[in-house]
């Protein structure tokens, strides 16, 4: 029987060796980040922190973690994680653009976003097609590349990497997958867009402001504001003298 739940499946074979695929990813990228603060949302069953050189690290999901909330209101102030990973949470989420805008909102800027979801565009998302939808992990809406690319760029989260891992066919069965890693080999070497995941490093980028170089040759203040030496009446010249 095909596993139903979450914890389930990542148990089974396909799950576990999506879970070490993904594992891959974050530690490649979180390593080179810097900053105060970074946060995970989602998939606690991995902590893709763990190569962070980020002193203050927090988890966070609905029902897990150091930190209980939904990814569509984060209870962060603005401006304040330097990076977010965010593991499969916009397939999931009942609202993923403001889950997005949320993520814009508590980054800082320069801060960083590294994100990963199923690629619909891939042997795992044919076998969606034909799967019950009831069933984890075919139960999420999954998002194209392209669209999630889209939304960042509105948000002003600009791209800086991505691609696609996982490249063997979604079967769940230790034999299978073992078999499968020739192909998985040779798609990584050839970079092809087939992978079973899609991960994406975004960056919040700051419009740069132009700084106007002051005009010391003219008064800061009015002249009408100066105050000046009031100037004596002819006639008290003469009183003076006639004194």
């Amino acid at each position: 029987m095909y596993p139903n739940t979450q914890d389930d499946w990542l148990k089974s074979p396909l799950g576990n060796y999506l879970l070490a695929s993904e594992k891959a990813i974050y530690d490649q990228h979180v390593a080179d980040i810097f900053g105060f603060n970074a946060l995970q949302i989602g998939l606690l069953e991995m902590d893709l922190l763990q190569q962070s050189r980020i002193a203050k690290r927090l988890r966070a999901d609905a029902g897990a973690g150091d930190v209980l909330c939904e990814s569509e209101f984060l209870p962060f102030a603005s401006a304040s994680i330097d990076l977010l990973c965010l593991p499969h949470v916009l397939e999931f989420s009942q609202n993923p653009h403001q889950t997005l805008r949320e993520v814009e909102r508590v980054l800082v800027p320069e801060g960083h976003l590294i994100l990963t979801g199923y690629n619909p565009m891939s042997a795992w998302g044919v076998r969606r097609l034909f799967s019950k939808k009831q069933h984890y992990p075919w139960c999420g809406n999954t998002l194209s590349l392209k669209r999630i690319k889209d939304w960042l760029a509105l948000l002003g989260l600009e791209f800086v990497h991505g691609g696609t891992q996982a490249f063997i066919l979604p079967i769940n069965d230790t034999k299978w997958i073992h078999r499968q890693r020739c192909i998985e080999t040779f798609a990584t070497k050839c970079n092809a867009p087939l992978g079973g995941i899609y991960y994406i490093v975004a960056k919040k980028r700051v419009v740069n402001m132009t700084l106007l170089k002051p005009n010391w040759k003219k008064s800061l203040v009015k002249s009408a504001l100066v105050a000046t030496q009031q100037k004596t009446k002819p006639s008290q010249k003469i009183n003076k003298k006639t004194q």
